[in-house]
């Protein structure tokens, strides 16, 4: 067995999706062996890049795949890639004990449909990841993600601060 200081991160995306008030979506996760409270079980869309894929259209498959969401506009990405641990205690059963965290390349979106358009029950056919959502004050985002994913939410809202609502 891989020891976990050996194992790789799972290449993946994060999407900020921010609407017209400079407010972004977060959801409500359904589940995961790592969530420690009812109130770090929320985050914005991610999700792992398909072998061959780029990351920018994964962002915008994960994007689909969680919130149904194609209406959007490119705004801005964070220039180096971004990595997390997840807890020791729940690395053997997450991914099968594949990886020891994530490296994430993140990007900002500004949403430019209605919120009609937005479907977490049945997002793109795919099996959802999301219970509740809402538009957030980018701010309070760290406040509300597992604790060891918080860094990394961090220095996304240091990155796109400047597309908040003021």
């Amino acid at each position: 067995m891989t020891r976990y200081e050996e194992l790789p991160y799972r290449t993946c995306v994060g999407m900020m999706l921010l609407n017209s008030e400079g407010l972004v979506f977060i959801g409500r996760r359904a589940g995961g062996i790592e969530h420690v409270d009812e109130t770090h079980v929320w985050q914005m869309p991610q999700g792992g890049v398909d072998s061959g894929e780029d990351t920018w259209s994964a962002a915008k498959r994960e994007l689909y795949e969680e919130t149904n969401a194609r209406s959007v506009e490119k705004l801005a990405e964070v220039p180096e890639w971004l990595t997390y641990d997840i807890p020791r205690t729940v690395a053997g059963r997450a991914w099968k004990g594949r990886y020891r965290g994530q490296k994430q390349k993140w990007y900002a979106v500004r949403f430019t449909g209605d919120d009609s358009e937005i479907n977490i029950v049945s997002p793109a056919g795919h099996k959802p990841e999301f219970v509740k959502w809402r538009w957030e004050p980018m701010k309070n985002l760290p406040g509300l993600v597992v604790p060891f994913k918080r860094p990394v939410y961090e220095r996304v809202v240091e990155e796109f601060s400047r597309f908040a609502r003021k």
